[in-house]
């Protein structure tokens, strides 16, 4: 459960970190753009069961695999689509915490 909780907190909070830090002037707005890249998570929709704690999602899921993640790089480097980019490259590193986090726990 603290894994959960510890996970879903980090999804809000360091996209606010890090809007805060590299976009001052606008980093609400961008703080708002970057949580909303969490509509990844839709492709959980497509397995049975759709949320399974033991399950790591990298590599897992469409939008959690490999290529996706290298497509998400590389639009880092389209400035209008930096923001979006950064949304999904930090909603990845977390995704990918979660399952070091869950292989230290078995």
């Amino acid at each position: 459960m603290i894994r959960l909780i510890t996970h879903m907190t980090l999804h809000f909070a360091l996209p606010g970190v890090l809007a805060k830090w590299f976009y001052r002037e606008n980093w609400k707005r961008t703080w708002g753009f970057m949580v909303s890249t969490m509509i990844v998570d839709l492709d959980h929709l497509l397995t049975v069961p759709v949320f399974d704690p033991g399950r790591c999602s990298i590599g897992f899921h469409p939008g959690h695999s490999y290529f996706a993640i290298c497509i998400y790089g590389f639009l880092f480097f389209i400035p209008k689509l930096r923001v979006f980019s950064l949304g999904l490259m930090v909603h990845m590193f977390l995704d990918y915490t979660d399952c070091l986090w869950m292989g230290l726990q078995s």
